[in-house]
């Protein structure tokens, strides 16, 4: 059986097999829509909050004021007791509280130290995040007008008092990532693992079906065989590959620096090792369900080994030496760096040469994996 012949009838049963085609066709296509959609708007804005008014005075009136002012907060209701505001979080009717203490406005005034208390709903964190942050503000800039206003009241003038409330400004720029929101964060790492995921489902249902019963597979060689599957599912998921990193990333908006020739150079190898891993991964299984079963139950793992969800300092070393031998890991570290960081090449040309060493190495475990799986099947 010619090459050529191998691979058309590979493509066949790739296109003609519905779990296969809904996975790595629907599944790249479902992924692309699905996962960015709740985070188009990029960052939370307008989180409901409950106050709780201990004081009831003119410069707690103007912090409610100041919350319903922020980008980030809306006061949807002035409650009693924070008991109330517990019940109203729990209930999902807001996201977060803020008690202002009895005395708040004397206590200021007489220059004592007042706790402006803050709670959240940490379940979401972003939601959370804008929550307490838009509160601190908050707090702060009260601090700051009562300090404001005591010191003109000593006859300061109001440039001088501006200078001493703040001497230093913050000059804060966001690298890599100007909108601070969450597509550019992790949609790029993300779609990169769903590609790494959905092609070794594919190729995983494909040889599990195959093993152990006769068909074209069973006329070519062990190699014949491994490399023409892998340069099928290649080609498909360069096609795919394009789609994500081209379409995708400027649909959107993603931060885009690097090369685009210099990122294809680099994908290479990621679709390579991943194709040769899946043939070898195949082999591990005779029946078409235990593939998706398996890798649907390790791709959280892999995604916080790729340290852009979690800190790899946060994660034992075992596991991330382990996690090397992913070709998703050193491929989302790679490429986040080369084309959402603008590394240079040289930065990241020891991620390339370790794909193309995975690579090698799967085409290996393929090779004794497929010959084992086609001798097996000439026995019985």
């Amino acid at each position: 059986m010619s090459f050529w012949s191998l691979m058309m009838a590979d493509l066949k049963s790739i296109l003609t097999d519905k779990a296969i085609a809904v996975t790595i066709f629907g599944g790249v296509l479902f992924y692309s829509v699905l996962y960015p959609l709740p985070y188009l708007n990029e960052v939370p804005t307008k989180q409901q909050i409950v106050v709780i008014d201990g004081d009831h005075s003119s410069l707690s009136r103007q912090v409610i004021r100041h919350i319903n002012a922020s980008p980030k907060l809306d006061v949807v209701s002035e409650l009693a007791t924070i008991e109330q505001g517990q019940h109203w979080i729990e209930s999902g009717k807001a996201h977060g509280l803020m008690v202002i203490p009895d005395g708040f406005r004397r206590d200021l005034i007489r220059q004592k130290g007042v706790t402006l208390a803050y709670a959240g709903d940490a379940n979401y964190f972003l939601i959370y995040s804008a929550v307490i942050e838009g509160l601190m503000s908050v707090g702060i800039d009260a601090g700051k007008y009562v300090q404001f206003n005591g010191l003109l009241a000593r006859g300061n003038s109001a440039e001088q008092v501006k200078h001493d409330l703040e001497p230093i400004k913050l000059n804060s720029v966001p690298a890599f990532n100007p909108s601070l929101g969450y597509t550019p964060y992790v949609v790029p790492g993300v779609l990169l693992l769903v590609l790494h995921q959905t092609m070794l489902i594919g190729i995983g249902i494909l040889g599990a079906g195959q093993w152990g019963r006769e068909g074209y597979w069973n006329r070519a060689s062990v190699m014949q065989l491994i490399l023409a599957r892998s340069m099928v599912f290649a080609l498909l998921y360069s096609l795919f590959t394009c789609f994500y990193v081209g379409f995708c990333n400027y649909w959107y908006g993603v931060s885009v620096q690097g090369d685009m020739l210099q990122v294809m150079l680099f994908l290479i190898p990621f679709i390579l090792s991943t194709a040769m891993s899946g043939v070898a991964f195949s082999c591990l299984f005779v029946r078409r369900d235990l593939p998706t079963q398996v890798l649907l139950l390790i791709s959280m793992p892999i995604l916080f080994l790729s340290g852009f969800i979690w800190p790899l300092e946060l994660i034992p070393a075992p596991l991330i030496g382990l996690s090397q031998l992913i070709p998703a890991v050193p491929s989302i570290q790679g490429l986040l760096q080369l084309n959402q960081m603008g590394a240079s090449w040289t930065d990241i040309v020891h991620l390339w040469w370790q794909l193309w060493a995975l690579a090698l190495g799967y085409l290996l475990l393929a090779y004794v994996g497929v010959r084992y799986r086609l001798n097996s099947a000439v026995a019985h």
